[in-house]
């Protein structure tokens, strides 16, 4: 990432093909379109089952989009931040997320793409069930656990686009700053988007940022 240097207008080309190119960009809107509908029919499903209790659904919901904010912290700092040795491996971290890094006010690329998009959620929903069916001998969890997962995800995008896009609110006005001070200054710091929990616990607040 350090190489990579911040271009603040323009856009990465990542695909020659024209059609694989226009498949790495979105709206917001796609997202929430595809998510809020699916999360909405789970959760309403979820409702019915007799063993979830409102209360259980709200607890569960809550646990998960809170588990979002670790899962945000050490993808973001494990994964997207990688230095793989082989070029397969740069290649692959520039697709998800070194472009972003070299032309980060690209707002075609604030959000997955409907196509990657929902082939990793499907994914993420099939480990949940797999553990919910491990745990309990029933998948009915996931339709809980996973909207709120996706829940935090959709809100952490939305901070993340609108960190990219706007000038910050007064009550955020760290977030957004901790955020700039990770791109243009300090690219080992300032993991968290949604939140600067994981990056207090971890140590890894940027300096001169805001808790």
């Amino acid at each position: 990432m350090d190489s990579l240097k911040i271009k603040n207008k323009g856009q990465a080309r990542i695909f020659k093909n024209d059609q694989m190119e226009s498949l790495t960009k979105t709206k917001p809107w796609i997202i929430y379109s595809i998510y809020i509908p699916v999360c909405s029919a789970m959760i309403y499903y979820g409702s019915k089952l007799p063993e979830f209790s409102l209360v259980f659904i709200a607890v569960l919901f809550l646990i998960a989009m809170i588990s979002w904010t670790l899962f945000e912290y050490l993808a973001h700092r494990y994964l997207f931040h990688l230095n793989p040795g082989s070029q397969w491996g740069k290649r692959l971290v520039y697709i998800f997320h070194g472009n972003h890094h070299e032309f980060p006010r690209d707002t075609e690329r604030l959000f997955m793409p409907p196509v990657p998009s929902i082939l990793i959620g499907s994914i993420v929903f099939g480990i949940f069930a797999g553990i919910s069916y491990l745990l309990t001998g029933t998948i009915n969890y996931s339709f809980i656990f996973f909207p709120g997962f996706i829940t935090g995800y959709l809100i952490y995008v939305s901070m993340h686009y609108a960190i990219h896009t706007f000038a910050p609110p007064k009550i955020f006005k760290g977030l957004w700053r901790n955020h700039h001070l990770h791109h243009y200054r300090y690219h080992d710091k300032g993991y968290g988007v949604s939140t600067p929990f994981w990056d207090i616990m971890f140590n890894t607040v940027p300096k001169n940022g805001k808790l």
